[in-house]
């Protein structure tokens, strides 16, 4: 069995399911309409780009463009998480994408080389989903651990401020808005993982059956992704919050009041 290919026709008729959410915005006057028929826009013009790109990236398969596209991904991801995070101190990007690019290397290099064993290694069909499902999911758990952290640190101020009289270090003082701000990063994570195969049949797993593959076959793999999406997640969590959270505070170790959005 093959996949079957989507015309343009059909392509462009599926915006159909968009336009009801127009009319339920003007019904509502919800002021909505130019924002979706923005990212609708976005959708047809980003993907069908990336398709392109992707196809001649496959058909090259060279090493050091795969590796190129991969950093680029990396660099826009990290942008992106800084641009989800409110009342946050300047200068984040630095401590950001390191714990982006760490973590992506680990958690996408494990599965390709280890588990799935791809060969040559940087084969794009490979690397370049992967990597992208990895940061895709990895940024969404980070713009909400750091979105959480300094939110509750300016709830907290005046505990902070008290801890750090009596001697505390940043550590000690940011301990509990850390815990908070991994258990809310985290927890989108657990709960799709508690739901997956009863809730609904998740994309890796759609995809391939969708082209042909074996259902246990596809249930393998989406296995694979479910945990390496949770590792990505809580490393991810957890080194950025640990590389920013000294930034909270200024050289005097007293909390920054103003943030930078």
């Amino acid at each position: 069995m093959t996949a079957i290919n989507i015309g343009w026709f059909e392509l462009f008729f599926a915006t159909f399911f968009i336009i009801v959410a127009g009319a339920v915005s003007i019904a509502m006057s919800l002021g909505m309409i130019r924002t979706i028929a923005i990212a609708t826009l976005r959708t047809y013009l980003q993907l069908i780009a990336l398709g392109f790109v992707l196809a001649w990236i496959f058909e090259t398969e060279t090493a050091w463009i795969v590796l190129a596209i991969f950093l680029f991904m990396m660099l826009m991801t990290a942008q992106i998480i800084l641009q989800r995070v409110t009342h946050k101190p300047a200068n984040l990007y630095f401590n950001t994408f390191t714990a982006i690019f760490i973590t992506t290397l680990i958690v996408t290099f494990s599965v390709t080389a280890l588990i799935i064993q791809v060969k040559p290694w940087y084969d794009p069909r490979y690397l370049l989903t992967i990597g992208g499902m990895v940061l895709g999911n990895s940024m969404n758990g980070i713009a909400l651990t750091l979105e959480r952290f300094f939110d509750d640190m300016r709830k907290r101020a005046a505990e902070v401020n008290q801890a750090l009289a009596f001697g505390g270090t940043a550590w000690e003082a940011s301990l509990p808005s850390i815990r908070i701000a991994l258990t809310a990063g985290l927890m989108p994570t657990i709960n799709s993982m508690s739901a997956v195969g009863l809730v609904s049949i998740p994309g890796m797993m759609t995809g391939q059956l969708i082209a042909g593959a074996e259902p246990v076959e596809a249930a393998k793999y989406q296995i694979v992704v479910m945990l390496m999406i949770s590792a990505a997640t809580a490393l991810g969590a957890m080194m950025s919050v640990y590389l920013v959270y000294k930034r909270a505070f200024d050289k005097e170790l007293r909390l920054i009041s103003k943030a930078q959005n």
